[in-house]
């Protein structure tokens, strides 16, 4: 089976399981004792933190190791906020953070700390100058600031060693945790922490790297002792730890000429999917990119399907669309971006990967994507440039109902009658008529408020030439249904997809991108949302 999940867990290096079964043997002893046993762990331990140290390219008694990655972030975030607590409460943070530090971020605002968000582009990326803009606009007094290496789920780069010089210039210590991409290199820059967690790169699950340069300071929280100077308490794992060491200097070994082929697998992926597979978006920036993982996105498709698909044709990847996570939410980094989220796949290769179990990969996936759509009802192709106008007999167009004289519920609140949303929308009273059909689309009329994308005027006189009620449905729904009827309407005229997927607040825009339509705006409703749509 094609193991494409390198960026959740990559497959154990054969060096790391090597090392693990010495280390059982020679390593089981506790380093802090004096004996023979004692010191042979001792010299396993202190051998595994110079190799580390030399791959991150730090001091050996900068480095320590902890339980995972994760609580190697946490210590370090906490560490380094009490350690400057008397500079500030302030903590900067990119949008597109992996969730570790953004729980930890959460954690600091319970405990009445502030928080800024960085926004990135539409590739995942931050630009230098919103962090120095972060670090001036502060509420209060920023101890820290935090910046990935490299994405998580698009494989973006980030201008780590720029962000650190504007954190350099602003007396701020940067936070980088680089879990994805310290198997393929140092990272460069002025940063003051690392983190980064073994399993990425192919060693056991279980050991995490905090580095915490010198001069910087720093407060360990929680219970400490004695072990890993007082900055991750337990008893070391030194059989894990030896492996973690050993399979990041054998993959550092590799990487230069592995990085060539895999990157050139995953630019045949990323031309090839679009001509494959109709109205498929891949995100991520094209070229500042980690060499083995690409991410893509299928209209009109649910993640879910698609990943189950793709594993019973024996290929393991994930995704982050909504319907995969068990918090039912887009995922956060394509939130931020910005693009696309249903349908979402994303493909990272581990070290060793075939070209022959990529081109199968490529083979097999249309035919997924489209017995995906088929099952949801999806267009079956690109939608027609022709310009489809009302009928001639002056007849509603196909699904939808004509009920002169009642205004459905759906329409008004298509119309702008709701509440005001965030955006400033305004309490529209729709005064037209239409009724609701069964295939859960209407003809709404009415005096719609102002979107949230700003309308104006015009927009507060416009009223909605057809409504889609697609409350109570998931996405890719609909946007299914916004496709379905978009060509029903003259070019002008606007489209009112009521949805109360948080999702489609990302899809339907996201489509109208893809497609050449005119995303209006959001309006509030009674239930979810109204987002308008004019026909280009």
């Amino acid at each position: 089976m094609p193991y494409f999940d390198a960026a959740s867990s990559a497959p154990p290096h054969p060096v790391a399981r090597q090392a693990l079964l010495a280390a059982l043997d020679e390593g089981w002893g506790d380093p802090a004792r004096l004996y023979r046993e004692g010191r042979r762990a001792r010299l396993l331990l202190d051998a595994a933190r110079q190799t580390a140290a030399d791959a991150v390219g730090c001091r050996p008694d900068e480095l320590v190791f902890t339980a995972s990655g994760t609580r190697a972030v946490h210590q370090g975030i906490a560490g380094a906020l009490a350690g400057r607590r008397r500079v500030g409460r302030g903590l900067v943070v990119s949008a597109v953070e992996h969730s570790s530090v953004l729980h930890a971020a959460t954690a600091h605002t319970v405990a009445g700390g502030t928080v800024t968000e960085v926004g990135v582009d539409r590739t995942g990326r931050v630009a230098p100058t919103a962090y120095a803009d972060a670090l001036r606009g502060s509420a209060e007094p920023v101890a820290l600031a935090c910046l990935q290496s490299a994405n998580h789920e698009v494989g973006t780069e980030q201008p780590v060693a720029d962000v650190a010089e504007v954190c350099r210039g602003a007396g701020v210590p940067l936070l980088v945790d680089a879990a994805q991409s310290l198997g393929w290199g140092r990272v460069e820059g002025g940063w003051s922490l690392l983190t980064a967690s073994a399993h990425k790169w192919g060693g056991p699950a279980g050991v995490g790297l905090l580095v915490v340069r010198k001069g910087m300071r720093f407060a360990p929280q929680g219970p400490v002792d004695e072990r890993e100077s007082g900055r991750s308490a337990g008893f070391e794992n030194i059989p894990a730890i030896v492996a973690a060491a050993a399979s990041l200097r054998a993959v550092r070994a590799e990487a230069e000429s592995e990085a060539l082929r895999l990157r050139g697998l995953v630019d045949r992926i990323r031309t090839r999917v679009p001509e494959l597979v109709p109205d498929v978006e891949v995100v991520g920036d094209p070229t500042r990119r980690l060499p083995h993982l690409v991410t893509f996105s299928c209209l009109y498709v649910d993640g879910e399907s698609l990943l189950h698909g793709l594993d019973r044709a024996e290929f393991a990847v994930s995704s982050g669309s909504s319907c995969t996570s068990s918090t039912l939410t887009p995922s956060h980094v394509l939130r931020a971006m910005g693009v696309l989220s249903e349908g979402n796949v994303r493909v990272s290769l581990p070290v060793g990967t075939a070209e022959t179990d990529v081109e199968l990969f490529l083979e097999l996936l249309p035919g997924i994507v489209s017995a995906v759509r088929a099952k949801l009802g999806a267009p079956t192709g690109r939608e027609s440039a022709s310009v489809r106008g009302p009928r001639a007999d002056g007849a509603a167009p196909s699904g939808v109902a004509d009920a002169p004289g009642a205004q459905s519920s759906a329409a008004a609140d298509a119309a702008g009658g709701g509440a005001e949303d965030e955006g400033g929308a305004g309490d529209g009273d729709g005064d037209g008529d239409g009724a609701r059909s069964d295939g859960g689309v209407g003809v709404g009329a009415g005096g719609g408020g102002e979107s949230g994308g700003g309308a104006g005027a015009d927009a507060r006189k416009e009223a909605p030439a057809l409504t889609v009620d697609a409350l109570g449905k998931r996405c890719p729904l609909p946007v299914i249904e916004l496709a379905k009827v978009i060509e029903d309407v003259p070019v002008g005229a606007v489209v009112a997809v009521l949805a109360d997927d948080d999702a489609a607040r990302l899809d339907i825009p996201a489509w109208c991108d893809m497609r050449g339509q005119e995303y209006v705006g959001e309006r509030a409703a009674q239930r979810g949302a109204a987002y308008w749509v004019r026909r280009r």
